[in-house]
């Protein structure tokens, strides 16, 4: 197979490494607007499998160029690209998968492409980071194992293993990003109600070995598709994993309005976007370098099977590998879009059109692939003989 990686950025690095690992794929292309350093990291893998070429995402032909030359594209641009590569994808007969962002409807518009996808005959597959991907595929292969789910709860965080004061939490992704899920409201179901709820909000207390007693609370975006998949259940929520006060720190800013994109003030007689200085003073601050960093992951999947409750929870902790300078994060989310482009590319995944990935990805599979890779997901189930109300 042909895999086109759009963006050289960390999570493209990271993915084209993937790639070239499988026999499978013969060719990788990677494509991004920097040429020149992408052809520097292309230099440090001593391979012959990988070509770099020029990538202009803004531009309509320069995308569907770049696209047609694989069988799979694996998206790694930001998020705002993401319907316009799904939509070059479909025109070029190429399957599609991306990192996620389900912020401002793109998703849902991606979804809607699913009978133009079919005609075409790809597979679309958006959504594929961690949160959400990871936490849709292992909610998704959780309910397969129930005749009836009840509750879905979601806690992912991405944070440093050496926490630094004030915030105690590194750049692991774009800022934008964060502020953008730090803003919007968090869908969730409660008592088989959807409602919205601030972000920021409901915190509690979590635990992981080796990092003991965090917090999680509301934020955007998480949640995906899961509330469309599974729209009878009692409980859905996402909740973001850091450490202790982080929450009540970027509340402080929300309120302020340092992270509102529409605040604009005037600074000597020039207008200046006050979320894009905050945003620029923090990266300094937040930069992670080479400082370690952890992914920590929980899903948990309960409901009835065979006239018992059972609950099954998945659980991740990943930390960077220091060998090769990859980060925890990278790990989880390149290694996620990468597994699902090769099942697609592959013929493991054979369905086309449009789809969640909780509702496509053989969790199954993807939980041992990624194992593979040396990100280990552990699954426990209990039982209980009592079927208690909800």
């Amino acid at each position: 197979m042909k895999v086109v990686v759009l963006g050289a950025g960390l999570m493209g690095k990271e993915v084209a490494r993937d790639l070239i690992k499988n026999n499978n794929v013969e060719r990788v292309i990677l494509g991004d607007i920097d040429v020149k350093t992408a052809q520097n990291f292309v230099d440090t893998l001593n391979t012959n499998k990988v070509e770099v070429v020029e990538l202009h995402a803004e531009n309509d032909d320069s995308l569907t160029s770049v696209i047609a030359k694989g069988n799979v594209v694996v998206n790694a641009l930001f998020y705002s690209f993401n319907e316009r590569v799904a939509r070059a994808a479909i025109e070029a007969g190429v399957h599609s998968v991306d990192l996620g962002g389900h912020i401002g409807g793109v998703t849902d518009n991606i979804l809607a492409l699913h009978e133009d996808a079919q005609a075409k005959g790809v597979t679309i597959i958006p959504d594929l980071g961690v949160a959400p991907g990871m936490v849709n595929i292992l909610a998704g292969y959780g309910a397969t194992r129930l005749d009836e789910v009840k509750s879905i709860k979601l806690y992912v965080g991405g944070i440093p293993t050496e926490p630094k004061p004030p915030l105690h939490y590194t750049r692991v992704f774009s800022l934008e990003g964060v502020f953008d899920h730090y803003t919007q409201p968090s869908k969730m179901i409660q008592k088989g109600k959807l409602e919205e709820v601030p972000s920021l909000s409901g915190i509690e207390p979590i635990y992981f070995d080796g990092f003991g007693v965090l917090e999680a609370f509301y934020t955007s975006g998480g949640i995906s598709t899961l509330y469309k998949t599974f729209p009878n259940v009692h409980t859905l929520e996402y909740k973001t994993i850091r450490y202790k006060g982080h929450a009540e720190k970027f509340k402080l800013l929300a309120d302020l309005g340092f992270l509102d994109a529409s605040n604009n003030v005037e600074v000597e007689n020039q207008e200046v976007p006050v979320r894009a200085v905050v945003r620029e003073a923090l990266k300094k601050k937040l930069e992670l370098g080479t400082k370690p960093d952890a992914v920590l992951l929980r899903v948990i999947v309960a409901g009835e099977k065979a006239q018992q409750q059972v609950t099954y929870e998945y659980e991740m902790v990943v930390r960077k590998d220091m060998t090769n300078n990859e980060t925890a994060m990278a790990r989880a989310t390149a290694n996620t879009i990468s597994v699902v482009a090769q099942m697609i590319g592959d013929g493991t995944i054979t369905k086309r059109g449009v789809y969640a990935p909780e509702t496509i990805v053989p969790g199954e599979t993807y939980i041992k692939e990624m194992a593979a890779r040396g990100v280990v997901i552990k699954e426990t189930s209990h039982k209980s003989a009592m079927i208690v109300k909800w």
